[in-house]
Order: structure tokens, then sequence, then C-alpha cells
């Protein structure tokens, strides 16, 4: 067997740590951060991004901090480890592949209603799942946990449940002296005629 000589310029390269590469102290400080968003957080969605270009996921994150949620794209090891101990710990099985996180810090449907509209529009953006008050949705449920009210809504649909009762019990107490003016006003036409 005959060596090879090493062509006329070849260089020998040692790599430096890369700078995407995250340290330690880089990796804890990720998890406190996610660790703490998931513990105050209503609801959350794991949706893969395989595919957005840069101006469609900045896209997607100035709407969504626009709605109060929380989105970030973090490596599933350390997604798992900082939903370890959360509601959301049961979406552990879903975080395989390239997956961005979004939680809900105002009410529980505006990281589902922030998921679903733009993955209307970007047909790359696909939703893995959903986990809402410990519980793992499939992505078909996506639209359901989106139409949920918000919290304005609800207190206004409530108020109306409750509204309505004391309007009728108002219209049933003033019918009986609105039908008697109604009657006398009848008699009075009828003599007035004659």
């Amino acid at each position: 067997m005959q060596l090879r000589r090493k062509p006329q310029g070849f260089r020998l390269v040692t790599l430096k740590r890369c700078k995407w590469r995250l340290n330690w102290k880089t990796k804890k400080t990720i998890v406190a951060e996610v660790a703490e968003v998931a513990a105050s957080a209503y609801s959350a969605v794991a949706a893969e991004y395989r595919g957005l270009t840069v101006e469609e996921m900045t896209d997607l994150r100035r709407k969504a901090r626009g709605k109060g949620v929380y989105l970030r794209v973090v490596r599933n090891t350390l997604a798992r480890r900082a939903m370890a101990d959360t509601d959301f710990s049961c979406m552990q099985d879903i975080l395989v592949g390239p997956l961005l996180l979004a939680f809900s810090q105002e009410d529980p449907g505006s990281a589902a209603r922030v998921i679903a509209d733009f993955a209307k529009e970007h047909k790359k953006l696909v939703a893995k799942g959903v986990s809402i008050s410990g519980k793992l949705l499939p992505a078909s449920e996506l639209d359901k946990v989106a139409k949920m009210p918000t919290y304005e809504e609800a207190v206004s649909m409530l108020m109306s449940v409750m509204q309505a009762p004391i309007s009728k019990f108002v219209r049933t107490l003033a019918e009986p002296h609105a039908k008697l003016v109604r009657t006398v006003a009848a008699v009075r036409e009828q003599k007035e005629a004659a």
C-alpha cells in the first residue's frame, strides 16, 4: 500500500467551539425561563415550524406578542425538563422534531388562536398538540380551544345570562299595569267613536 502525499496548500483546521452550542449555564437559564412561563400559563400549543422562513417566524412572533402569547423555540430535551413539574408534563411524548412552544399568558385560548390563524395562511406550520388543564388534546382540537371566549367575552356572556331573568321579571311586573293602560285606552276610544 502506497501512502499519498498531502496536496500543496492543505492546512489542518481545528474546529473551534461553535457559537450555536449551548453551554451548561445557558441551558439552565433556558430551562428555568420556560419552567417559569409554563407554571403561570393557562394552556400550551406545540407546533412544527419546519419550512417557515425567518420573515414568517418573525411575523408569527410579532402576532404572538400582541396577543399575550409566549412563543419559544427550545430544544426538546430542555423543553421536557422545563415542563416536567408543570401541568404540561403530558406533552412530553409529542416533543419530537423541530417544534415551537406557545404558552397562553392571558386566556386559555390565545395561543391556540395565534397558531390556528397563522396556520391558515402558512400551511407549513403544523400543530402537534394542545395542552390545557393538564390534559393533552390532539391537534384536531386546536380549533375548539381557539374558539374559547376570552375573559372579557366570558364575563359579558355571564352578565347577559344573569341579566335576562331580571329583565324578564321586570317586564312581567310591568305587564299588568301596561295591560290596564291599554284596556282603558281601548274603552276610551270606543266611547269616543260611539
